[in-house]
């Protein structure tokens, strides 16, 4: 049964998990043919945390699950909904159910959802029309990703980028004025070659004239000029109609947090917007790209350090494989 139409939506939490393990530009050159100075000048990327064999996806999304839940205040057993965002599934059925059994949140009906590095862009949205409609009241949106799997640890154009980690946000039905102020979400197909991890089949015969395809996924490809050029025109695109949408000027966001694909991105992508380099959140430095995970661990940061404040006007974007894009500009806090 519907509750009340009409309810906004507040963020009332964040938490992040990452592994213990780090992985130092100067440790990848042993690895690869690479250099810190290489690494650092052409992404901002200094280390990055990497899974162990007994860490999976669903330890570290539960991890930054409970952390959001306390910071908001919320039990587990209260929660309605739970989106898991990510693209690396320990299970290909799913790993949000299990998430939901580890948290204890019974009540809670569960699901991922698969859009890469803009995941957690396009899984606030989703988590705001089940609150709007008055179908739910709690939800715990997790952006999280354990990339290390699917690289190719041979191939220094990719390698030297990915990390993993987790990220979380409790979204709450309020009464008090709508959190989420304004969003635009894209796609677009025809570039999916530029960034993928495709499956890849083999000819497996079965019976008479029956033969399938069976086999795996191939690890990640990537055209980092392309996509690079798709992100720096794109982004600054998704993040102005957002901000039309939202009746939010520029002047008025208080911090850009984007994906945290490159630092080059992020610095174009401010430039254009005409914003200062002190409003820009950027914490790739330690962790690399995280795809889900890395908006909301950097949010989650930037708010334990009592850099973003409640009432905070906050301009998001994810980007990445798809190639899908999407904005959302939101007040930080209930």
């Amino acid at each position: 049964m519907l509750q009340q139409f009409g309810a906004g939506v507040a963020i009332a939490g964040c938490g992040s998990a990452t592994p213990d393990t780090s992985m130092s530009n100067e440790a990848m050159s042993r690895l690869v043919d690479t250099s810190d100075e290489w690494i650092a000048s052409r992404t901002g990327i200094q280390n990055r945390r990497l899974a162990r064999p007994d860490e999976s996806l669903c330890t570290l999304a539960a991890q930054a699950g409970q952390r959001a839940l306390a910071m908001a205040g919320i039990a587990a057993a209260d929660l309605d909904l739970i989106l898991l965002a990510t693209s690396t599934p320990d299970d290909l059925f799913g790993t949000a159910s299990q998430v939901q059994a580890d948290l204890g949140a019974t009540q809670a009906v569960a699901f991922d959802l698969t859009a890469a590095c803009s995941g957690f862009v396009f899984g606030m949205v989703t988590a705001a029309q089940f609150i709007r409609t008055g179908t739910y009241r709690n939800v715990l949106l997790i952006g999280a990703d354990v990339l290390s799997r699917w690289v190719d640890w041979s191939d220094r154009r990719t390698c030297v980028l990915f990390g993993d980690g987790a990220g979380a946000v409790v979204m709450t039905a309020t009464q008090e004025g709508d959190r989420l102020l304004g969003f635009e979400l894209r796609s677009d197909g025809s570039q999916n070659h530029y960034l993928n991890l495709a499956y890849t089949p083999q000819e497996k015969p079965l019976v008479d004239d029956i033969t399938i395809g069976q086999g795996s996924f191939h690890p990640i490809t990537m055209n980092g000029q392309e996509v690079y050029r798709f992100a720096v025109k794109r982004v600054p695109e998704v993040i102005e109609k957002a901000l039309f949408r939202a009746n939010v000027s520029i002047e008025q966001v208080d911090w850009l947090l984007l994906h945290q694909a490159n630092q080059r991105i992020l610095d174009a992508v401010a430039d254009r917007l005409q914003l200062p380099a002190a409003k820009v959140i950027s914490n790739m430095a330690n962790h690399g790209n995280t795809s889900a995970a890395s908006i909301p661990l950097a949010l989650d940061e930037a708010v334990r350090q009592g850099k973003i404040q409640p009432g905070d006007v906050i301009a998001s974007a994810g980007f990445g494989a798809g190639l899908t894009w999407g904005a959302a500009i939101f007040r930080w806090g209930r």
